[in-house]
C-alpha cells in the first residue's frame, strides 16, 4: 500500500534496460550497502533509537542511506541526523504512546510495523505532486521530507509547519488502519454506504467536493477500504472538533454528483459511528479516548 499526499498519481512504469557483466573489486564492494557499505560506529542517535524504540517496541529505524530501501527512479537525500531524534520522539508520543495507553503493550507490538526508513527530501513525481509517506505490508514505513520537519520550539518553526507535522501523522494511522483492518475487516455496511461514488477519477476532485459527497477526503473517494483509513487517519488527527468542523462546513446545496448537503453529512457520521463501534468491538479501543489523546499530542508540538 503506498499512500501519496498533495496528489497522488498512481503509474506503472516498464523499463527495459540491457545490462553487461562487470567485476566489482572488492574496495568497490565494500562501499555498497548491503555488502558492507552500510557498516558504521554506532553513537549517541543510535542508541537513542536502540533504547528508546528497539527495547522497548522492537522497532527499528534506518536513516543511514540506502537506495535499495527506496524508489530507484528517485532523486532523494537522506535526513539530516539531527531531525532524526525529533521525528522519532514526535511519532512515539503521538503515535505510540497513545495507542499503547489505549490498547496496551501487547496489542501495539503485535500489529505496529517494525522498520522506518527515513528520507530527507521528498520524494518529487512527474506530475510535480510529492510523495510524503509510504508503506509496505504492514512491515515498513517509509517517511519522506524530514529535513523540513520542525516543532514548536525549533529553530525557524512557524505555524504553516503543522501541515508537514500533521500529514506525517496522516500517513501513519492511515496505514496502521489499513494494518487492523486486513486482520479483521471493518463491517461490510460502511462499504455501501459511498459505493455508488467511489471513483477512479478521484485525483480530479479536491477534498471540499469530496466533503460535499459524504467523504473526508478525496483519496476516501478511491474505494471502501480507503475510505475506511482515512476516516480513521483524519479522525484522529484532526480531533473531534477538527472532523466536526469538517462536517459542519459542508455548505447548503446538491453537489455536483447530486448528494444533498444532509445526505453529506449523515455519509460522514454513518461512517464516524462506525469507525468508532469497530474500534470497541474488535480492539476493544475506546476510539474517542484515543482521538482525545493523539490531537492532544499534535497540539503540543505545533501550538
Amino acid at each position: 500500500m503506498k499512500l501519496i499526499y498533495f496528489l497522488l498519481v498512481v503509474c506503472t512504469i516498464s523499463l527495459s534496460t540491457s545490462c553487461k557483466k562487470e567485476t566489482l573489486n572488492s574496495a568497490d564492494a565494500e562501499n555498497i550497502p548491503g555488502l558492507g557499505g552500510d557498516v558504521w560506529v554506532k553513537g549517541p542517535l543510535d542508541k537513542w533509537i536502540y533504547d528508546n524504540l528497539t527495547i522497548p517496541y522492537n522497532i527499528d529505524v534506518k536513516y543511514k542511506w540506502d537506495q535499495f530501501e527506496l524508489e530507484l527512479n528517485k532523486t532523494l537525500v537522506p535526513p539530516k541526523e539531527e531531525k532524526v531524534i525529533p521525528v522519532m520522539d514526535a511519532i512515539r508520543k503521538v503515535w505510540i504512546e497513545t495507542y499503547i495507553a489505549e490498547a496496551g503493550i501487547p496489542f501495539f507490538k503485535q500489529y505496529t510495523p517494525k522498520f522506518f526508513s527515513l528520507v530527507g527530501s521528498a520524494s518529487y513525481n512527474t506530475d510535480g505532486s510529492a510523495t510524503l509517506g509510504t508503506a509496505e505490508g504492514g512491515r515498513k514505513v517509509v517517511l519522506y521530507q524530514l529535513n523540513y520537519f520542525r516543532t514548536k520550539g525549533m529553530p525557524g518553526y512557524v505555524r504553516s509547519d503543522s501541515f508537514l507535522i500533521k500529514q506525517m501523522f496522516q500517513t501513519i494511522q492511515h496505514e496502521f488502519g489499513h494494518i487492523l483492518h486486513q486482520n479483521t475487516l471493518y463491517p461490510p455496511e460502511f462499504k455501501r454506504i459511498g459505493q455508488k461514488l467511489y471513483t477512479s477519477d478521484w485525483i480530479n476532485t479536491n477534498d471540499a467536493e469530496a466533503n460535499s459527497n459524504g467523504f473526508v477526503t478525496a483519496y476516501s473517494m478511491s474505494g471502501p477500504d480507503e475510505d475506511f483509513v482515512e476516516m480513521i487517519a483524519i479522525m484522529l488527527v484532526e480531533g473531534k472538533a477538527g472532523f466536526d468542523r469538517i462536517v459542519n462546513k459542508i455548505p447548503a446545496g446538491t453537489s455536483a454528483l447530486g448528494t444533498t448537503d444532509v445526505e453529506a453529512k449523515k455519509s460522514l457520521r454513518d461512517k464516524e459511528a462506525m469507525v468508532v463501534n469497530y474500534f470497541k468491538q474488535v480492539w476493544s479501543i475506546d476510539f474517542y479516548s484515543l482521538q482525545a489523546r493523539s490531537r492532544s499530542a499534535i497540539e503540543a508540538l505545533i501550538y
